[in-house]
């Protein structure tokens, strides 16, 4: 009679042993068998987590009642890095509270506004209609000297840390305060040094940008720039040429060749025939950029043409001949490439 006593407590004991290891792997065992970035709106479910974690969860099918037990029931969205050896526990613990892990945006200079909210877009949670909106608040235009055109100038390229479902205005906010520490004591001496405010530092830099994509250049065709401006030449810049034109047929017109004709149309950007800087940026310069025009090279130059011996860069020349004779031979080259338009 007593062995069978030690029997059955024996064996109730290694059912609750079992029962109760069970119980303890379905909440705290380990659940995430590899590392994965976990993306959750505003409108999912726990159902929708229970499925989109089957396939890096060896206990996705209790995820459900482990959140029952919790009593949680609805996850805050965001962008969560699920680590290797989390349990279900960890898991429901970290929607609970919204324990997001923020992440590195980036992005490159950008022609249009629109473009830019385009790329921001692809990295948050928010949709470029509505960062588009705010970008083009009137009441914050006003409040920080702003235009639909110029408010580009306040997003320096570069690589920022932000939540996934950072709000637009917090974006924006975080933008401008960026710009703010951007242009130091340091760059604002260097542009009143050039006579430019930084409004007009930003937007040199555009068409700098714009005529070449070689770094090492940028401060020479800064300087050339500026050796117009001080001789109060007209910039005579291609790419306000260019930018004109999408102006006026639509970001999709292709402009390989600016023609003659182009340099008289008609807008404040066409900078053939207005003298000074343009009225805002003509596309989103990066850092080399404004840099570049902060720290010209002082030179001679006052012209410069593509050089065809070596694509991507320019020939500089200090006489009208020298850039004449620049130029007929990269005409030559255009027209045996065929480049007509």
């Amino acid at each position: 009679m007593k062995k069978k006593v030690i029997y059955i407590i024996t064996t109730l004991l290694i059912i609750g042993g079992v029962f109760s290891y069970n119980y303890y792997q379905k909440i705290f065992g380990k659940a995430i068998i590899k590392e994965h970035v976990l993306f959750i709106t505003s409108s999912d479910s726990l159902l929708d987590v229970q499925n989109r974690i089957a396939a890096f969860s060896k206990k996705s099918g209790t995820f459900l009642w482990v959140a029952a037990k919790k009593n949680f029931s609805k996850p805050k969205a965001g962008r969560y890095v699920l680590e290797e050896g989390m349990s279900n526990n960890d898991l429901v613990n970290m929607l609970r509270v919204g324990r997001q892990t923020p992440f590195k945006l980036t992005f490159n200079n950008q022609d249009t506004l629109e473009k830019f909210a385009g790329r921001i877009a692809a990295q948050i949670a928010a949709d470029s209609v509505s960062l588009l909106t705010t970008f083009k608040d009137v009441k914050f235009l006003a409040e920080n000297n702003l235009t639909k055109k110029s408010v580009l100038q306040i997003f320096i390229p570069n690589t920022y840390e932000f939540y996934w479902t950072v709000s637009p205005e917090k974006f924006r906010s975080k933008m401008l305060l960026s710009y703010k520490r951007f242009w130091n004591e340091s760059r604002q001496q260097k542009a009143k040094k050039l006579n430019l405010t930084i409004k007009e530092v930003i937007t040199l830099a555009s068409i700098v940008q714009k005529e070449t994509a070689q770094t090492s250049e940028r401060p020479i065709v800064a300087g050339l720039y500026l050796n117009r401006l001080k001789n109060r030449w007209p910039l005579g810049a291609d790419p306000t040429i260019i930018y004109a034109l999408k102006e006026k047929y639509g970001q999709d017109f292709t402009v390989k060749r600016v023609l003659l004709k182009d340099l008289k149309i008609d807008s404040p950007y066409n900078t053939y025939t207005h003298r000074g800087v343009p009225p805002s940026l003509i596309a989103m310069p990066d850092i080399s950029a404004i840099d570049g025009v902060l720290n010209a090279q002082k030179h001679s130059y006052f012209y410069m043409c593509a050089n065809v011996d070596k694509i991507g860069y320019h020939t500089f020349a200090r006489s009208l001949a020298q850039h004449n004779r620049n130029a007929a031979k990269y005409h030559r080259w255009m027209n045996k490439q065929k480049i007509h338009r």
